[in-house]
């Protein structure tokens, strides 16, 4: 079957050579290693360096002609050489500003296969390290707002910096009292998440409604909750949402959690409902933080002081809330799929990406961006996602996307990653509306080019 395979993939490849001679032997090489990743790898075969497609992009689905004459039964993943397209990826991985983008997941994975690899004590509560990261996050977070209180005004972004930094951590806390991994009290959980989420303003039973439902359908087109690529349909609707839109997914995109903030949490419409009783709660603890700490803060300090002491760390948070989830599982090469072809072994694995950020921000942050394993089974608590990522490495690690986080992968981020298209995954505001895109060529401009 396997020889019957590979010639069959010959003789078109031969057909389609004797039909345009003025193929040199170079491009024929590039075409048959582009044989095998054309239905695994979508970028694969567009960026050989020596086979060029015309890409210029259309609302609808074409076939180019080249994918017609070779892309005939192709061997699964699993038949595969292991070192499969290897150049390519370190070439996008260079291009992207990522340390790995992992090889496709063959089709026969199932997440059962991933998540009985891992050790089954990843998967253990542990109550001493969980009032840890509680210990961790108040101690910081009072260190916070001491530094602020006392820094000269030019060292306040300092001062900001980390405090926006320690209360995202007090939301890692919250999203482990969500997933129901700090601790067997399932009570004290939804006490000491909401507690956490207070301060953030943000509701926490219907934030974890959303991130439910982000973890069932992680990258699914339209059913995801986090962050989704925009549609035609939504740049085509009115000027004033295409301009927005052309803002908020490029200058402004590292603080639209935001605007996702304000849509999906406080609007008891958009729950079931069975969840109404439980939303209106939490967003009855918010209110009385927001009447009750605020006229404290501006009484002792003025409005000045509220900015000082409240605005500007929260702002700092939803910095990280934006940049962590738009690292996690945005890049050209990670696509979004219609629920027919949405496959969560591959979206949960291959569909989210390991960033180390400097050691400061994972401590402070309970390493949130120890992403995979998490994905995986939102059960392990999160000071076990290291150990259960470093399982993920040496079985699986060829599939994994890794980074460091760095300018370069923000500014592909940023730049690039705009329109669904279902062949391209992305088509960037500059392709797509160019007489329009004056602030993504900006950030072309001015964001650092280096990883």
């Amino acid at each position: 079957m396997e020889s019957a395979i590979i010639t069959s993939n010959h003789i078109s490849l031969a057909l389609y050579i004797s039909r345009n001679p003025s193929l040199s032997t170079k491009n024929a090489a590039a075409l048959l290693a582009g044989i095998s990743c054309i239905k695994w790898q979508k970028p694969c075969l567009r960026k050989l360096s020596h086979v060029r497609l015309n890409q210029q992009w259309k609302g609808t689905r074409r076939k180019p002609t080249l994918v017609q004459a070779v892309a005939i039964p192709v061997a699964p993943p699993s038949e595969l050489p292991p070192t499969n397209n290897t150049d390519h990826l370190k070439q996008l991985a260079e291009s992207y500003g990522f340390q790995q983008i992992g090889e496709p997941l063959p089709d026969d994975v199932t997440m059962r296969d991933i998540i009985t690899s891992l050790p089954k004590k990843v998967f253990e509560i542990n109550d001493m390290k969980a009032w840890g990261t509680v210990l961790i996050s108040v101690t910081s977070y009072a260190l916070g707002i001491f530094m602020i209180a006392k820094a000269p005004w030019y060292l306040l972004p300092l001062a900001w910096a980390w405090t926006g930094t320690a209360i995202t951590g007090f939301f890692v806390i919250g999203h482990d009292c969500a997933h129901k991994s700090f601790s067997k009290n399932k009570l004290l959980e939804d006490i000491v998440g909401t507690l956490a989420f207070m301060p953030l303003i943000y509701p926490y039973e219907p934030w974890r409604f959303k991130h439910d439902q982000h973890h069932a359908k992680t990258n699914m087109l339209r059913e995801d909750t986090a962050w989704l690529p925009i549609m035609k349909e939504d740049i085509e609707e009115s000027p004033a949402l295409r301009k927005a839109l052309i803002l908020g997914y490029g200058p402004l995109r590292t603080w639209m959690s935001v605007a996702h903030w304000l849509r999906f949490h406080f609007d008891l419409k958009k729950f079931r409902k069975s969840e109404v009783k439980r939303a209106t709660i939490s967003i009855a603890a918010v209110s009385a933080f927001m009447v009750i700490a605020w006229p404290l803060i501006i009484y002792k300090t003025g409005i000045v002081g509220w900015i000082k002491f409240w605005l500007m760390p929260w702002l700092g948070y939803h910095f990280w809330m934006s940049t962590f989830t738009i690292v996690h599982h945005t890049a050209p090469h990670i696509p979004f799929k219609d629920s027919k072809e949405w496959n969560a072994a591959q979206a949960q694995l291959n569909g989210t990406v390991h960033c180390d950020y400097p050691r400061w921000i994972e401590v402070l942050c309970h390493d949130i961006n120890v992403h995979i394993p998490h994905h995986i089974s939102p059960k392990i608590p999160s000071y076990n996602l290291r150990a259960a990522h470093q399982s993920l490495n040496e079985n699986w690690g060829k599939y994994l996307n890794k980074a460091v986080w760095n300018w370069r992968l923000m500014k592909t981020i940023m730049t690039t990653c705009h329109i669904y298209n279902k062949e391209e995954n992305y088509v960037s505001f500059e392709k797509a509306v160019p007489e329009e895109s004056q602030p993504i060529s900006f950030l072309k401009r001015v964001m650092p080019d280096y990883a």
